[in-house]
């Protein structure tokens, strides 16, 4: 999986706002309940905005209250990766694009069956791609 830090820098700040940079690249998060994605109910492929691998699909797609897009599944394991982040100085755990490795969101164990999971995205960092 690629460094993003090793990716340049210059190519990220062209291809993406400075909104998305600040979320793909530095590991930001979108302001609760402004995603453009947190109310769509069409159905599709959401995909990571920074390279098009395919992430969650909208069958698994739930509103969790929480002011992000939350899927409790991806579409495959192997599409997404994880890792711990400690930056709120709490343990949480860090989604990425497993292809690209940019900054989705989060993942929490508090999500509806039958994963009893929450993957919490930032509508910044993905495209959907209607069916």
């Amino acid at each position: 999986m690629p460094d993003k830090k090793t990716l340049s820098d210059l190519k990220w700040k062209e291809k993406l706002t400075p909104e998305q940079y600040e979320i793909c690249i530095n590991n930001g998060t979108e302001p609760p309940f402004s995603g453009e994605y947190l109310n769509t109910k069409a159905s599709g492929t959401y995909n990571c905005l920074c390279c098009g691998n395919a992430l969650f699909h909208s069958e698994k797609k739930f509103d969790s209250g929480t002011g992000w897009p939350s899927f409790w599944d991806p579409i495959d394991v192997q599409s997404v990766s994880t890792q711990q982040d400690l930056s709120m100085s709490i343990l949480r755990t860090e989604v990425h694009c497993k292809k690209c490795n940019s900054h989705l969101g989060h993942v929490f164990e508090d999500g509806p069956q039958p994963t009893g999971l929450r993957y919490c995205i930032n509508s910044v960092s993905l495209k959907l791609e209607e069916d």
